[in-house]
């Protein structure tokens, strides 16, 4: 693994460095960021609050779906909020806010989606892998990384 990776590995635990896309997507600024990112809105499981996360879209597979990995696994806070309360709200580009169900997919789906997604963009893919490995601190590969996978379905509201 290079220094590159290790320390984009550590600045993707930089609470302000994850948390400035979040003020452009409530300025309708998201197109900024591109259709690759999306901006999610969770409840806190504990306070019940609204919680505010930016994750890269793995697939979307229909006009108002939206397919993203946890790359903390188990870890990430917005996983853990969205296994308690399901119901979110989605927004992508400059449009306004989704509402949505988010689902985990099976392990099946899950290798089969990465697979596109390391075909589809490969030299993200190329960036983004050895990130996730210094993050987890476990290789991982497009066949089954074991990471979580979770559809966001505005259309089930």
């Amino acid at each position: 693994m290079s220094r590159v990776d290790r320390w984009v590995a550590r600045l993707l635990r930089t609470r302000w460095v994850v948390r400035a896309p979040v003020a452009l997507y409530r300025m309708r600024l998201g197109w900024v960021l591109g259709p690759r990112l999306l901006m999610l809105e969770h409840r806190g499981r504990t306070t019940g609050l609204r919680r505010f996360v930016v994750l890269e879209v793995v697939d979307q597979p229909f006009r108002h779906g939206w397919i993203v990995i946890s790359g903390f696994a188990d870890r990430s806070q917005w996983l853990r909020n969205l296994r308690n309360d399901p119901h979110c709200r989605v927004w992508s580009m400059s449009r306004r806010p989704v509402p949505a169900m988010a689902h985990e997919l099976p392990a099946s789906q899950r290798e089969k989606t990465l697979r596109l997604y390391a075909a589809r963009h490969p030299l993200a893919w190329r960036r983004l892998r050895p990130v996730l490995e210094a993050t987890l601190g476990r290789n991982i590969d497009a066949n089954g990384t074991g990471l979580p996978m979770v559809m966001l379905d505005g259309t089930r509201r």
